[in-house]
C-alpha cells in the first residue's frame, strides 16, 4: 500500500529473496512453526471477483527453506469463485489442462525435499453453493442424492475428477503426498465424493471453522469411513476476535485446539488461517501492515508450538 511501500523498498530492496530469508523464515521459526501450509493470500473479496495472489514459485520456496504444501490449480469450483464456469471432467480439455499444470509445477517441485504434498481446490462446491456462485450452481444437484442412481452418478463424476488429477501428478511426481481438495466442513459434504477421492489421495483435508470438539468429531467421522489420515488445512475460529470492526488473532483458543487435536489420532497437522503480513482484505495477520508483531498472539504461538513439538518428539517410531 502507499502507506507502507517504503518498508518494502528500503528494508528489503524490492527483493522477495531478502524478505523471505531475512524476515519471514526467521520469524516463523522463532514462533515455533515447522510448516508453511499455504502461500496464496486473498486480495479481493468482491461479489463478481474474489481472487487470491499467485502461488510461490519454485525459487521462492527454496529461499524460504521450510516444509510447505503447494496448490495445483486444476479447476475453479471453489465456494468463493464468482467467475468461472464448471469444467467437464470427462473432456480432453480438462485432461490436457491437468497435464499442463502438473508438468509446469509438479515436475519442477518433484525433487524438492521440503515439499510435503499437493492441494487441489479450496472449498470445492461439489454439492453446495454460496451467495457468490449460486448463479452456476454446484457440480451436482444434492437433491439427486435421494436415489441410488443419483448417488452412483455423483460417484462416477467425482471418481473421474480425482482419477485424472491423480494421474496427471503421478506422471511427473511419484513421491510426494496428494492432499487433495480442502473440503469446507461447515457445508454439505457428500460421502460419495469423499469415498471417490479416497483411492486417489493420501490425506483428507478440511477447512473447519468450528469449536475444537466439533473439529475432532468431524475428523474421526471421515477417518472411520475411509481409513485415511486427516489434515486441518485451514482453521482460526477459536483464535479470532470479531468483537470489533477490525479482526485480530487472540491467544484464546490456540492452545485449546491443539489440546483437542491430541485426541484425534488420524490428524497429521493443523494450519492456522490468516496472513503472515496483514492486508486490508484478510485483516488479521501475525504482523501489521507496518510489520509490528501481534505480541500476545505470537508469544502464545511460540509456547503452544513448542509444547506440541515436545509432545510429538516423545513418540517412538
Amino acid at each position: 500500500y502507499p502507506e507502507n511501500g517504503t518498508i518494502w523498498q528500503e528494508k528489503y530492496h524490492n527483493s522477495l529473496q531478502e524478505w523471505l530469508k531475512k524476515d519471514v523464515r526467521p520469524n516463523l521459526k522463532k514462533w515455533g512453526f515447522n510448516t508453511v501450509g499455504w502461500t496464496q493470500e486473498v486480495v479481493n473479496r468482491g461479489m463478481t471477483n474474489h481472487r487470491h495472489s499467485r502461488n510461490f514459485t519454485t525459487e521462492e520456496y527454496r529461499w524460504l527453506d521450510m516444509p510447505y504444501c503447494h496448490m495445483l490449480h486444476f479447476a475453479d469450483f471453489h465456494q468463493w469463485d464468482a467467475e468461472v464456469r464448471h469444467p467437464d471432467f470427462f473432456s480432453q480439455d480438462f485432461k490436457d489442462w491437468c497435464d499442463y499444470v502438473a508438468r509446469d509445477e509438479a515436475a519442477r517441485l518433484a525433487d524438492d525435499p521440503n515439499l510435503i504434498g499437493y492441494f487441489y481446490l479450496d472449498c470445492p462446491t461439489w454439492v453446495h453453493t454460496t451467495v457468490k456462485n449460486k448463479w452456476k450452481g454446484p457440480i451436482y444437484d444434492p437433491e439427486l442424492l435421494t436415489t441410488e442412481s443419483g448417488k452412483k452418478e455423483l460417484s462416477r463424476i467425482a471418481g473421474q475428477y480425482y482419477k485424472v488429477t491423480h494421474e496427471a501428478i503421478r506422471r511427473y511426481d511419484k513421491n510426494h503426498l496428494i492432499l487433495g481438495d480442502r473440503y469446507e466442513a461447515s457445508k454439505l459434504l457428500s460421502e460419495e465424493v469423499i469415498q471417490a477421492a479416497s483411492p486417489y489421495v493420501d490425506v483428507l483435508s478440511f477447512q473447519h471453522f468450528s469449536t475444537p470438539a466439533k473439529i475432532v468429531q468431524n475428523l474421526d467421522l471421515w477417518h472411520k469411513k475411509t481409513g485415511r489420515p486427516t489434515l486441518i488445512a485451514d482453521c482460526s475460529h477459536a483464535t479470532v476476535d470479531k468483537s470489533t470492526e477490525h479482526e485480530s488473532h487472540t491467544a484464546k483458543g490456540y492452545e485449546e485446539i491443539y489440546t483437542q487435536l491430541r485426541n484425534a489420532p488420524s490428524c497429521i497437522g493443523y494450519h492456522l488461517c490468516g496472513a503472515y503480513l496483514e492486508n486490508r482484505v484478510r485483516k488479521k495477520g501475525l504482523l501489521t501492515e507496518q510489520e509490528k508483531p501481534n505480541e500476545a498472539f505470537t508469544q502464545s504461538l511460540k509456547k503452544v508450538n513448542q509444547e506440541m513439538e515436545n509432545w510429538v518428539s516423545a513418540f517412538k517410531l
